[in-house]
């Protein structure tokens, strides 16, 4: 694992040691990426320039050092991630007649590349990626990201320099940066707490999508990447060819392939372990673990004090279950609190899943033993596990049964009312006060009424501000998957578009940058069993039933599990990962950081948000009237990365 940059000046007006000293600069923002070692290689004749950070995870010798060229001279490369299945590819390899001077994936890519070209090689590869490749005998330069979106990958144009990095925070050390925010980018962190691909919270910079390669040749060449592969071909497939076998079949099928999948990702050079929250995600990587390791697998978890929160128990029981080597530690809320200065730095873009914390806080913990961790992540998206699938599909039951002219009648009677004059409504009549506010619920159901697909029925439930162009000062929100669902696959049912929905945009763009932000920001290198292509592949073969069983999700991964583990360690609600914020911002902890956070006069002066609309939120949450946390806390995390830039 690693952190890559570089950049291709077209100027060409640079020498190489100019070319050098910003490479430098550039790759150094990264080294908590790769404590190990850094390189560099530049050409002054094209512009061109690489630069590596190392965290050394296979072929420790200086023969895995990075930039790598082939052994033809041919290709430059700079990595980061991992080929899990290199060995087989060098296998091939050699049997084909290509020499190795060491024993990296980084080599193995490269000779890939000379004997089956760039895309036929993508299609080999399985594994966790972000690459820069320079093809020295045809000019081009290639960027590509992994199926997907494991490792990250920005890029842009400065004037006549391409630019990329594996965080924002390498491009920003190079002399021409500019750094203008989006303001419409601004618009969907609001509303998703994170901002999807291809937008950046910077204008004229991208995030590569998952699945995707871009080849660049000239500044007028477009930049368009293309894709190699993508869940939306893995669902069209899978339809087309479902699979065929029974329960007993479906059961052995995905457990042999979990296993190939973590045997392959138990290589490492290095110290390896797991995260273990003892849910049904992680406990079947670790159960997998366990059964081909000769030796207890290291396992990590962190505890709360809250009861709310903590799973450390159940995790402690399956560890022992299995006979793990399991280390536990209990965090205070000053523990907590004491991560959030570090979370503009860390995630580099406005991030505000407050899970980031204790994933941060159990990295931390892990990589005091190990260097990599294997993790769960994935289980929920790819088998229907999460509680808003149900929520989503039997809203979406009942409100498909109104015509929709009525529905989109009823919600603009609904919207007649500004949200402020449906509260004083409810509080007149003595009306429960539900969780949001009575205004926010009833324009949350109009939204739901008004639209005609059923996944915007699915957005508006995941949606933090529901309206947040109004709420960013000249911001407009850009258009999305969700408002592009003509292109998507025919489903037939709403619950598992939901879980494409969630596969296409919230795993890369939230989940996965929660976990590679929290843990490559302690030189830990997380792998995610989980998110094998091969499995996304098989799991969009089976029919919902090997999924969703008696109103539960993960039906077939927890039979693989109860092979292992007793169902009695196991069943059990859902309790997430997450922390008491809202009490935090209440309360005390975070109240007088907040405050100056949202400061009316501070609003005023950025000019990024609507202070009256801010400030309402605050002044309700903090009396108690309704509960914003989760509204105040992205608003919270802007205001904390714009303090940091």
């Amino acid at each position: 694992m690693c952190g890559i940059t570089g950049f291709w000046d077209f100027s060409r007006s640079h020498p190489d040691e100019w070319l050098g000293n910003v490479t430098r600069q550039m790759a150094a923002t990264l080294i908590h990426r790769g404590p190990d070692g850094s390189g560099l290689w530049t050409d002054a004749a094209t512009g061109i320039a690489l630069g590596h950070r190392r965290l050394a995870i296979v072929d420790l010798s200086p023969e895995g050092h990075q930039p790598m060229r082939s052994a033809h001279d041919r290709y430059v490369m700079v990595f980061n991630g991992e080929i899990y299945n290199f060995l087989d590819l060098r296998q091939q390899l050699k049997s084909l007649g290509h020499p190795f001077r060491g024993h990296s994936d980084t080599e193995v890519m490269l000779a890939s590349f000379s004997q089956w070209g760039v895309e036929g090689s993508l299609q080999k590869f399985i594994g966790m990626f972000a690459f820069a490749l320079w093809d020295r005998q045809e000019h081009q330069l290639y960027l590509g990201r992994d199926r997907l979106g494991e490792k990250p990958l920005y890029y842009g144009w400065i004037g006549h320099t391409f630019l990329f990095a594996s965080e924002l925070k390498a491009l920003k050390a190079h002399p021409d940066w500019q750094g203008e925010i989006d303001r419409n980018a601004l618009a969907l962190f609001l509303r998703h707490n994170y901002i999807p691909a291809p937008y950046c919270i910077y204008q004229g910079m991208h995030k590569l999508l998952p699945g995707t390669l871009l080849t660049l040749s000239s500044p007028s060449s477009a930049v368009a990447p293309v894709s190699y592969w993508s869940v939306r071909d893995c669902v069209t497939t899978g339809l087309a060819h479902p699979f065929g076998g029974n329960d007993s079949e479906a059961i052995t099928e995905l457990d042999s392939l979990l296993r190939h999948a973590v045997s392959q990702q138990m290589v490492a050079d290095v110290p390896l372990g797991a995260f273990l929250s003892g849910g049904i995600d992680s406990s079947t990587i670790v159960a997998l673990m366990q059964a081909q390791s000769g030796q207890p697998v290291k396992t990590f978890t962190i505890g709360f004090r809250e009861a709310t929160y903590n799973e450390a128990d159940h995790a402690k029981a399956v560890a022992q279950h299995l006979g793990c080597d399991h280390a536990e530690l209990y965090v205070t809320p000053a523990e907590s609190i004491g991560v959030i200065p570090k979370l503009p730095v860390l995630y580099d873009e406005p991030f505000a899943d407050a899970s980031q914390i204790p994933t941060f806080l159990v990295a931390q913990l892990a990589r005091q033993q190990v260097t990599v961790s294997l993790s769960g992540d994935g289980g929920d998206e790819i088998f229907g596990g999460y509680a808003q699938y149900f929520w989503g599909d039997r809203i979406w039951r009942v409100i498909r049964r109104i015509p929709y002219p009525l529905r989109h009648l009823i919600a603009r009677v609904l919207r007649a009312l500004p949200p402020d004059r449906w509260n004083a409504l409810f509080s007149a009549l003595h009306l429960p006060s539900p969780y949001f506010s009575p205004g926010d619920n009833v324009y949350r159901l109009a939204a739901a009424l008004s639209t005609p697909e059923a996944i915007g029925l699915y957005l508006h439930l995941l949606s933090q501000w529901q309206d947040p162009a109004t709420l960013v000062i000249g911001g407009m929100e850009p258009t999305t998957l969700y408002n592009s669902v003509t292109n998507w696959p025919k489903m037939g049912q709403v619950f598992p578009a939901m879980m494409y929905a969630d596969q296409m945009i919230e795993l890369p763009d939230d989940i996965l940058v929660k976990v590679d932000r929290a843990t490559m920001g302690v030189s830990l290198e997380a792998r995610a069993p989980l998110l094998d292509h091969r499995v996304i592949e098989l799991a969009w073969k089976l029919p919902m039933a090997m999924k969703v069983r008696q109103n539960r999700g993960k039906w077939l991964l927890r039979q693989v599990l109860y092979r292992y583990v007793p169902p009695a360690l196991i069943d059990r609600p859902k309790m997430g990962f997450s922390v008491p914020v809202g009490r935090w911002l209440r309360q005390g902890d975070l109240r007088d950081w907040a405050e100056a956070q949202l400061s009316e006069q501070r609003l005023h002066q950025e000019g990024f948000l609507c202070p009256q609309r801010v400030r309402q939120k605050w002044t309700e949450h903090l009396a108690g009237t309704y509960n914003w946390k989760s509204h105040l806390w992205n608003v919270l995390m802007f205001q904390a990365w714009l303090e940091a830039q």
